[in-house]
């Protein structure tokens, strides 16, 4: 990467370095465009395979398209690469524990209650956040019928542009204008902040802590790991390509169902999205039809879905403790599916 590409030394850019609400992905793209670190560094640094990171960089490179997180990102890669002004001692010492993003009003810091406001507003019947290039606000506005629309909420785009960056909204109508609506990881925040029982319910099964993840750590009466390291890889990877192929919107269907509908490009939603989730589409298909009947079931629900392997069990009429032989055979499957995709190589952006 040439010199005036990368991040001003005075203001290195690290993973733990951006504000909060930036999502652990924009915060490895960032990284990886901004400050130049490749992503082997990354992959050491995080703790994870370099394909992992690779593909959450081009899950926000694809998402680029959307002018609202592509404004966001600029804004965040913007303030990363301008050196800090000049400062006396005692403003050095005050900084040292801080980063210059968080003295910035490039990287706002929104309250929860900012976001669960609007977040409410949006989860109203009818209601849409509407927002256009030209407009330094956005709206949230309500269709009434017969022509008639309410007015629910005037706000910072900014604050726009940081739900779209956590894929809390999605885009429901493109164009010059551009409408938005709640997506279920917004729904899923909304509820989760609201609902602290709700909250506890999911904390077993969040982002660090999936059905695979929990029964990764289980043992053999010989003491030997019951799912290794690369079949949780092989898991992460097919949710990782689930949720960049936008199907983690959709309620959910048997494997058969999604399969023919991947294949007859019949895939139920708007179908608003840029050629990299036309891409994710595609792996998902190819790892469901190589798993076959049975084992894409129990894979698509426990890996995709992050449905409990006891609940999947029930839900198709197995027998009990079958369900977690069988999720281990298909990630098993699933791995060799993807040793023979490979890699396509290991720097982007």
């Amino acid at each position: 990467m040439s010199a005036q590409n990368r991040v001003n030394p005075g203001c290195a850019l690290t993973v733990g370095a951006l504000p909060d609400w930036v999502p652990r992905g924009a915060r490895l793209y960032l990284s990886h465009t901004a400050a130049g670190l490749s992503l082997r560094a990354l992959a050491r640094n995080t703790g994870c395979h370099a394909s992992t990171v690779l593909r959450q960089v081009r899950q926000f490179e694809n998402r680029r398209d959307d002018p609202l997180v592509d404004n966001a990102l600029t804004r965040l890669d913007r303030v990363l690469r301008t050196p800090p002004p000049p400062q006396t001692k005692t403003e050095r010492f005050e900084m040292a524990q801080s980063t210059c993003l968080a003295q910035d009003s490039a990287a706002p810091a929104w309250s929860t209650d900012d976001l669960l406001s609007v977040l409410r507003d949006l989860d109203r019947p009818c209601a849409q956040l509407v927002v256009a290039p030209d407009m330094p606000k956005a709206m949230i506005l309500r269709d009434l019928g017969q022509g008639h629309s309410e007015r629910l909420r005037v706000f910072d785009r900014s604050l726009a542009e940081m739900l779209a960056l956590k894929a809390w909204i999605t885009c429901c109508r493109a164009g010059r204008v551009r409408s938005y609506v709640l997506s279920a990881d917004g729904l899923a925040a909304l509820r989760g902040t609201a609902d602290e029982p709700a909250v506890a319910r999911r904390a077993r099964y969040g982002a660090a802590e999936t059905p695979v993840a929990v029964l990764a750590r289980r043992r053999d009466k010989a003491g030997q790991l019951f799912l290794m390291p690369e079949l949780v890889q092989a898991a992460d990877r097919l949710h990782e390509d689930f949720v960049m192929a936008q199907l983690d919107t959709l309620a959910p269907m048997p494997a058969e169902r999604l399969t023919r509908a991947l294949q007859n490009r019949t895939v139920p939603g708007p179908n608003i999205a840029p050629p990299g989730t036309c891409a994710a589409r595609k792996r998902v298909l190819g790892a469901l039809q190589d798993l076959g009947p049975g084992l894409s079931d129990m894979v698509l629900r426990v890996c995709c879905h992050l449905e409990g392997v006891e609940s999947a069990e029930q839900a198709m009429g197995w027998c009990a403790r079958s369900g977690k032989i069988v999720l281990r055979i298909g990630l098993q499957r699933l791995k060799l599916h993807y040793d023979r995709l490979g890699e396509d190589g290991l720097m982007i952006g």
